[in-house]
Protein backbone atom coordinates (compact mmCIF):
# COMPACT_ATOMS: atom_id res chain seq x y z
CA UNK A 1 0.00 0.00 0.00
CA UNK A 2 2.79 2.38 0.88
CA UNK A 3 4.62 1.54 -2.27
CA UNK A 4 1.47 2.33 -4.27
CA UNK A 5 1.11 5.69 -2.58
CA UNK A 6 4.75 6.45 -3.28
CA UNK A 7 4.33 5.58 -6.92
CA UNK A 8 1.18 7.67 -7.26
CA UNK A 9 2.84 10.62 -5.48
CA UNK A 10 5.67 10.42 -7.99
CA UNK A 11 3.17 11.14 -10.79
CA UNK A 12 0.67 13.41 -8.94
CA UNK A 13 3.00 15.94 -7.24
CA UNK A 14 4.37 17.36 -10.51
CA UNK A 15 0.78 17.86 -11.66
CA UNK A 16 0.06 19.86 -8.51
CA UNK A 17 3.06 22.09 -9.19
CA UNK A 18 2.00 22.52 -12.80
CA UNK A 19 -1.47 23.55 -11.67
CA UNK A 20 0.00 26.16 -9.29
CA UNK A 21 2.38 27.59 -11.89
CA UNK A 22 -0.15 29.99 -13.54
CA UNK A 23 -1.19 31.34 -10.16
CA UNK A 24 2.41 31.88 -9.12
CA UNK A 25 3.26 33.53 -12.44
CA UNK A 26 0.27 35.84 -12.16
CA UNK A 27 1.22 36.83 -8.63
CA UNK A 28 4.81 37.45 -9.63
CA UNK A 29 3.72 39.50 -12.63
CA UNK A 30 1.37 41.54 -10.45
CA UNK A 31 4.15 42.14 -7.95
CA UNK A 32 6.48 43.18 -10.77
CA UNK A 33 3.92 45.62 -12.21
CA UNK A 34 3.24 47.01 -8.75
CA UNK A 35 6.94 47.42 -8.07
CA UNK A 36 7.44 49.11 -11.47
CA UNK A 37 4.61 51.56 -10.76
CA UNK A 38 5.99 52.29 -7.32
CA UNK A 39 9.49 52.84 -8.68
CA UNK A 40 8.13 55.05 -11.46
CA UNK A 41 6.21 57.22 -8.99
CA UNK A 42 9.24 57.39 -6.72
CA UNK A 43 11.42 58.38 -9.68
CA UNK A 44 8.99 61.15 -10.67
CA UNK A 45 8.86 62.42 -7.09
CA UNK A 46 12.65 62.47 -6.85
CA UNK A 47 12.89 64.32 -10.16
CA UNK A 48 10.44 66.96 -8.94
CA UNK A 49 12.38 67.35 -5.71
CA UNK A 50 15.62 67.64 -7.66
CA UNK A 51 14.12 70.36 -9.87
CA UNK A 52 12.90 72.25 -6.80
CA UNK A 53 16.30 71.99 -5.14
CA UNK A 54 18.07 73.14 -8.31
CA UNK A 55 15.74 76.14 -8.53
CA UNK A 56 16.47 77.00 -4.91
CA UNK A 57 20.20 76.69 -5.55
CA UNK A 58 19.89 79.10 -8.47
CA UNK A 59 18.07 81.56 -6.20
CA UNK A 60 20.75 81.15 -3.53
CA UNK A 61 23.43 81.81 -6.15
CA UNK A 62 21.63 84.99 -7.24
CA UNK A 63 21.28 86.09 -3.61
CA UNK A 64 24.95 85.39 -3.02
CA UNK A 65 25.95 87.57 -5.97
CA UNK A 66 23.57 90.31 -4.81
CA UNK A 67 25.13 90.11 -1.35
CA UNK A 68 28.59 90.50 -2.89
CA UNK A 69 27.45 93.56 -4.86
CA UNK A 70 25.84 95.16 -1.82
CA UNK A 71 28.92 94.47 0.29
CA UNK A 72 31.10 96.15 -2.35
CA UNK A 73 28.78 99.16 -2.37
CA UNK A 74 28.83 99.32 1.43
CA UNK A 75 32.62 99.18 1.54
CA UNK A 76 32.90 101.92 -1.08
CA UNK A 77 30.37 104.08 0.76
CA UNK A 78 32.64 104.05 3.80
CA UNK A 79 35.64 104.90 1.61
CA UNK A 80 33.80 107.90 0.15
CA UNK A 81 33.29 109.38 3.60
CA UNK A 82 30.03 110.98 2.45
CA UNK A 83 26.39 110.17 2.89
CA UNK A 84 25.05 107.75 0.31
CA UNK A 85 21.75 106.07 -0.49
CA UNK A 86 21.64 102.68 -2.19
CA UNK A 87 18.99 102.51 -4.93
CA UNK A 88 17.86 99.53 -6.96
CA UNK A 89 17.55 99.60 -10.74
CA UNK A 90 13.98 99.43 -12.07
CA UNK A 91 14.27 99.98 -15.82
CA UNK A 92 16.77 100.92 -18.52
CA UNK A 93 16.33 103.22 -21.51
CA UNK A 94 19.29 102.80 -23.84
CA UNK A 95 18.10 104.52 -26.99
CA UNK A 96 20.88 105.60 -29.39
CA UNK A 97 20.73 109.19 -28.15
CA UNK A 98 19.48 108.67 -24.60
CA UNK A 99 21.21 106.62 -21.90
CA UNK A 100 18.92 106.87 -18.88
CA UNK A 101 18.04 104.40 -16.13
CA UNK A 102 15.32 104.52 -13.47
CA UNK A 103 15.90 103.66 -9.80
CA UNK A 104 13.49 103.06 -6.92
CA UNK A 105 14.43 106.08 -4.75
CA UNK A 106 12.94 109.54 -5.17
CA UNK A 107 12.21 112.79 -3.38
CA UNK A 108 10.67 110.90 -0.44
CA UNK A 109 14.25 109.89 0.40
CA UNK A 110 15.67 113.37 -0.18
CA UNK A 111 16.89 112.70 -3.72
CA UNK A 112 17.16 115.79 -5.91
CA UNK A 113 18.38 116.58 -9.45
CA UNK A 114 22.11 116.84 -10.21
CA UNK A 115 23.15 114.43 -7.45
CA UNK A 116 26.16 112.27 -8.31
CA UNK A 117 25.47 108.55 -8.80
CA UNK A 118 28.18 105.90 -8.44
CA UNK A 119 28.67 102.16 -8.34
CA UNK A 120 31.45 100.18 -6.67
CA UNK A 121 33.89 101.07 -9.49
CA UNK A 122 33.31 104.68 -10.43
CA UNK A 123 30.95 107.43 -11.58
CA UNK A 124 27.72 106.25 -13.20
CA UNK A 125 26.02 109.58 -13.88
CA UNK A 126 23.78 112.07 -12.13
CA UNK A 127 20.15 112.39 -11.13
CA UNK A 128 18.32 113.83 -14.12
CA UNK A 129 14.78 113.93 -12.77
CA UNK A 130 13.56 113.14 -9.23
CA UNK A 131 9.98 112.01 -8.65
CA UNK A 132 8.38 111.04 -5.31
CA UNK A 133 8.98 107.29 -5.69
CA UNK A 134 11.56 107.01 -8.49
CA UNK A 135 14.42 108.94 -10.06
CA UNK A 136 15.87 109.04 -13.56
CA UNK A 137 19.64 108.77 -13.79
CA UNK A 138 21.45 110.16 -16.84
CA UNK A 139 24.53 108.01 -17.48
CA UNK A 140 27.88 109.62 -18.20
CA UNK A 141 27.76 108.03 -21.68
CA UNK A 142 24.58 109.92 -22.63
CA UNK A 143 25.36 112.30 -25.54
CA UNK A 144 23.82 115.16 -23.54
CA UNK A 145 26.06 114.56 -20.53
CA UNK A 146 29.43 116.21 -19.88
CA UNK A 147 31.57 115.81 -16.79
CA UNK A 148 34.66 117.85 -15.81
CA UNK A 149 37.60 115.49 -15.32
CA UNK A 150 41.33 115.58 -14.80
CA UNK A 151 44.15 113.20 -15.58
CA UNK A 152 45.11 111.59 -12.31
CA UNK A 153 48.76 111.36 -13.37
CA UNK A 154 49.41 115.06 -13.99
CA UNK A 155 46.23 116.98 -13.11
CA UNK A 156 45.42 117.94 -16.72
CA UNK A 157 41.88 119.34 -16.83
CA UNK A 158 39.35 118.59 -19.55
CA UNK A 159 35.74 117.52 -20.13
CA UNK A 160 34.49 114.01 -20.89
CA UNK A 161 31.39 113.88 -23.08
CA UNK A 162 29.06 110.93 -23.59
CA UNK A 163 29.23 109.18 -26.95
CA UNK A 164 25.90 107.34 -26.80
CA UNK A 165 27.73 104.01 -26.37
CA UNK A 166 27.86 102.39 -22.94
CA UNK A 167 31.56 101.60 -23.18
CA UNK A 168 32.90 104.89 -24.50
CA UNK A 169 33.48 108.50 -23.49
CA UNK A 170 34.94 111.21 -25.72
CA UNK A 171 37.42 113.94 -24.74
CA UNK A 172 36.92 116.44 -27.60
CA UNK A 173 38.70 119.53 -26.23
CA UNK A 174 42.37 118.51 -25.94
CA UNK A 175 45.02 119.54 -28.51
CA UNK A 176 47.26 117.05 -30.24
CA UNK A 177 50.22 117.83 -27.97
CA UNK A 178 48.29 117.25 -24.73
CA UNK A 179 50.08 115.22 -22.07
CA UNK A 180 47.66 112.31 -21.98
CA UNK A 181 48.29 108.67 -22.86
CA UNK A 182 46.32 105.42 -23.14
CA UNK A 183 45.97 103.91 -19.69
CA UNK A 184 45.69 107.25 -17.87
CA UNK A 185 43.00 107.32 -15.18
CA UNK A 186 40.46 110.13 -15.39
CA UNK A 187 38.91 111.35 -12.15
CA UNK A 188 36.36 114.03 -11.35
CA UNK A 189 37.97 117.45 -11.03
CA UNK A 190 35.35 118.96 -8.74
CA UNK A 191 34.70 121.85 -11.13
CA UNK A 192 31.09 122.70 -11.79
CA UNK A 193 29.94 121.71 -8.31
CA UNK A 194 28.03 118.55 -9.27
CA UNK A 195 30.69 115.87 -8.80
CA UNK A 196 33.08 116.12 -5.85
CA UNK A 197 36.75 115.83 -6.69
CA UNK A 198 38.49 112.47 -6.88
CA UNK A 199 35.87 109.99 -8.12
CA UNK A 200 37.16 107.53 -10.80
CA UNK A 201 35.47 108.19 -14.14
CA UNK A 202 37.24 106.38 -16.99
CA UNK A 203 40.52 105.08 -18.38
CA UNK A 204 41.93 106.51 -21.63
CA UNK A 205 42.07 103.79 -24.28
CA UNK A 206 42.86 105.69 -27.50
CA UNK A 207 44.76 108.87 -28.40
CA UNK A 208 45.01 109.92 -32.04
CA UNK A 209 46.59 113.20 -33.10
CA UNK A 210 46.05 114.46 -36.65
CA UNK A 211 48.13 117.39 -37.95
CA UNK A 212 45.24 118.92 -39.90
CA UNK A 213 42.96 119.06 -36.85
CA UNK A 214 43.14 121.40 -33.88
CA UNK A 215 42.00 118.77 -31.37
CA UNK A 216 43.07 115.18 -30.91
CA UNK A 217 40.68 112.22 -31.03
CA UNK A 218 40.64 110.77 -27.53
CA UNK A 219 38.30 108.11 -26.18
CA UNK A 220 38.03 106.51 -22.76
CA UNK A 221 36.27 103.52 -21.19
CA UNK A 222 34.11 104.20 -18.12
CA UNK A 223 35.24 102.59 -14.88
CA UNK A 224 31.64 101.96 -13.80
CA UNK A 225 29.95 98.80 -15.05
CA UNK A 226 27.11 100.64 -16.75
CA UNK A 227 25.58 97.55 -18.37
CA UNK A 228 25.71 95.26 -15.31
CA UNK A 229 24.60 97.31 -12.32
CA UNK A 230 21.60 96.31 -10.23
CA UNK A 231 22.30 98.67 -7.33
CA UNK A 232 23.62 102.24 -7.46
CA UNK A 233 24.78 104.77 -4.86
CA UNK A 234 23.24 108.25 -4.81
CA UNK A 235 25.72 110.58 -3.10
CA UNK A 236 25.27 113.66 -0.97
CA UNK A 237 28.46 115.68 -1.37
CA UNK A 238 27.96 117.89 1.69
CA UNK A 239 27.75 117.16 5.39
CA UNK A 240 24.04 117.95 5.67
CA UNK A 241 22.06 114.86 6.61
CA UNK A 242 19.17 113.77 4.43
CA UNK A 243 15.83 115.01 5.84
CA UNK A 244 13.84 111.77 5.84
CA UNK A 245 11.02 113.47 7.79
CA UNK A 246 9.85 116.88 6.73
CA UNK A 247 10.26 119.64 9.29
CA UNK A 248 7.13 121.48 10.49
CA UNK A 249 6.54 124.86 8.89
CA UNK A 250 5.30 128.05 10.46
CA UNK A 251 1.79 127.35 9.13
CA UNK A 252 1.50 124.07 11.06
CA UNK A 253 -0.79 124.21 14.13
CA UNK A 254 1.90 122.81 16.45
CA UNK A 255 4.41 125.40 15.30
CA UNK A 256 1.94 128.23 15.82
CA UNK A 257 1.18 126.95 19.31
CA UNK A 258 4.85 126.94 20.30
CA UNK A 259 5.30 130.41 18.85
CA UNK A 260 2.30 131.73 20.75
CA UNK A 261 3.66 130.31 24.00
Amino acid sequence: MDSLRTTLSFFVDPLKYLVDVPTVLVEQAADSVSSYRTLKKENERLREEQLIHQTRLLKFAALEKENIRLRALLENSFKLGEQVLVAELLSVNLAPYENIVVVNKGTRFGVHPQQPVLDANGVVGQVFRALPFTSEIMLITDPNHAIPVQVNRNGLLTIAVGSGQLNRLVLPFLPGNADIHPGDLLITSGLGGTFPQGYPVAVVDEFTSEPDKAFATITATPKALLDRNRELMIVWSNSTQVPLISKPTENDPETRTHVDE
